[in-house]
């Protein structure tokens, strides 16, 4: 056990389950713009298409406890767990770092609040998950600024291919949003 507390395991395991946590979210969010949007199709029902965004929802909140876990643990970078929740506490990168924290606290509420829809209602549900249009956007720059890889070469080509991902599923929501809006006049 006491190999993987030192040494590179740790930093690499920070760094895979940081970037697993991009693509499952960047995928979360591409789906619940879709299904926002009320994508359907007869090969997608509606019904996949909000079972897999809430499905890929939980396991990118599960890759970003992984992160935030393996962050803390290394003893590399000297991040309490307070660090990795309070927004701008750490010394270690602070803009990014925050950020990073911020994204993790918008996750998890949008994670509580989505296991509470029954109890908030769905007017105040739908008002807190407009926070996840703000929590990935600050998770791609969180990543971008405190990743160590954030120069490769890889990794801009997966957040590039991640925010384009996203920009064409609101590129066709907002399409798909001009013929409703002419009916609805």
């Amino acid at each position: 056990m006491s190999v993987f507390l030192h040494g590179p395991f740790l930093w690499y395991a920070t760094r895979a389950a940081g970037l697993v946590t991009l693509v499952l979210l960047t995928a979360a969010m591409v789906l619940g713009i879709l299904n926002a949007g009320r994508f359907a199709s007869r090969r997608w029902p509606r019904f996949l298409v909000q079972g897999l965004h809430r499905n890929l929802s939980l396991l990118a909140l599960l890759f970003l406890a992984l992160h935030v876990g393996t962050t803390v643990i290394d003893p590399y970078t000297s991040i309490g767990l307070p660090d990795a929740i309070v927004p701008f506490l750490s010394s270690y990168k602070r803009w990014w770092l925050g950020l990073g924290a911020l994204a993790s606290d918008l996750m998890i509420t949008l994670a509580v609040t989505s296991l509470l829809r029954q109890r908030i209602g769905h007017r105040l549900w739908r008002v807190v998950h407009w926070a996840g249009y703000l929590c990935w956007p600050v998770a791609i720059a969180h990543g971008l600024g405190t990743g160590t890889d954030h120069s490769a070469r890889w990794v801009l080509a997966l957040t590039f291919a991640c925010i384009g991902a996203v920009l064409v599923s609101v590129g066709y929501r907002a399409v798909q949003a001009i013929p409703a809006r002419r009916l609805a006049r």
